[in-house]
C-alpha cells in the first residue's frame, strides 16, 4: 500500500537584483512531501531559532524541499556522508521545537 503525501505547489519569483539587470524570472512547480509542511513551519516560527521569522520560515521549507530529496534518494552516493548528520541534526531540531529552545 502506497503512501500517501501532501502536494504543493511554489512559485518563486524575482523580485529585485542588486546590479538591476531587469530580472523578470518566475518558475513555478509541484511537488509532494510526506510532512504538512504548513505545520512545520508554523512550529518553527512559533520558535523562532533564528529572532527572524522570516528566516524560521525560510529555513523550514528550505529543509522540508532537501531533506525529502534526500529521502528519495537515500542510495544516491551524494548524500552518503551527510546523512549520518543529517539524522542527529533532525533529532537535535525536533527536540528544539518540541521544547521550545
Amino acid at each position: 500500500m502506497e503512501k500517501k503525501h501532501n502536494k504543493y505547489r511554489i512559485t518563486l519569483e524575482h523580485l529585485h537584483s542588486p546590479k538591476d539587470l531587469g530580472l523578470n524570472e518566475t518558475i513555478d512547480f509541484e511537488f509532494e512531501n510526506h510532512d504538512e509542511i504548513f505545520s512545520i513551519i508554523d512550529r518553527i516560527r512559533e520558535n523562532n531559532p533564528f529572532d527572524n521569522e522570516n528566516q524560521a520560515v525560510e529555513f523550514a521549507l528550505g529543509l522540508k524541499l532537501f531533506s525529502e530529496v534526500m529521502i528519495k534518494n537515500r542510495d544516491n552516493e551524494l548524500f552518503e556522508e551527510l546523512m549520518p548528520a543529517f539524522g542527529s541534526f533532525m533529532k537535535k531540531l525536533k527536540a528544539s521545537v518540541k521544547e521550545g529552545n
